[in-house]
């Protein structure tokens, strides 16, 4: 059964795998957090010490931001055994930036481990995480045009609060 996981090493096979699938959807390089690491550590990521050297990136992060004008997060890897599915970010708080854009929380599902269910559950799975952090409520956006990230914040609760541009903001309660 898939879970949250703590990023480690170990799963780099399958994380490189996925990240090739990511990049053929020319990810590398857009305004996602896959897109940026992709673009900025994907080249790393072939060597076993580049590979523990991001995962420890990753990992530091909920510590202190990645660079000036990022916001600590927690990442977790969406895992089933050995396989890597996806990932989810929380953001610990909100940039006036990510209030408008991007949000509390992040998520990508690989491709060919798409339409399973695995974003909703994962989102479902980070809300008690967020809540244990004082984010409640948190802010999921999406883009206007993507109907499945739309459906998965819907079933996890989601209320719409507005469109701003080419997103729609969504408020989950995460606590009781």
């Amino acid at each position: 059964m898939p879970e949250l996981t703590t990023p480690d090493p170990s799963f780099c096979d399958s994380f490189l795998a996925a990240m090739e699938e990511f990049a053929a959807e020319g990810r590398a390089g857009d305004d996602s957090m896959v897109g940026r690491d992709l673009a900025e550590c994907g080249p790393t990521w072939h060597t076993h010490a580049g590979f523990r050297a991001y995962v420890e990136q990753v990992l530091v992060e909920s510590e202190r931001p990645r660079e000036p004008g990022f916001v600590r997060q927690t990442t977790w890897w969406w895992t089933e055994g050995n396989d890597y599915l996806g990932r989810i970010s929380l953001r610990h708080e909100l940039t006036d930036h990510l209030r408008e854009v991007g949000g509390h929380i992040g998520y990508d599902v690989r491709r060919s481990r798409r339409r399973e269910g695995h974003a909703t559950r994962m989102l479902a799975a980070v809300l008690p995480e967020a809540s244990a952090l004082g984010v409640d409520p948190a802010l999921v956006t999406c883009d206007v045009d993507n109907l499945a990230s739309r459906k998965v914040i819907e079933r996890n609760s989601g209320l719409l609060e507005d469109q701003r541009g080419a997103k729609l903001r969504y408020w989950i309660r995460t606590g009781p």
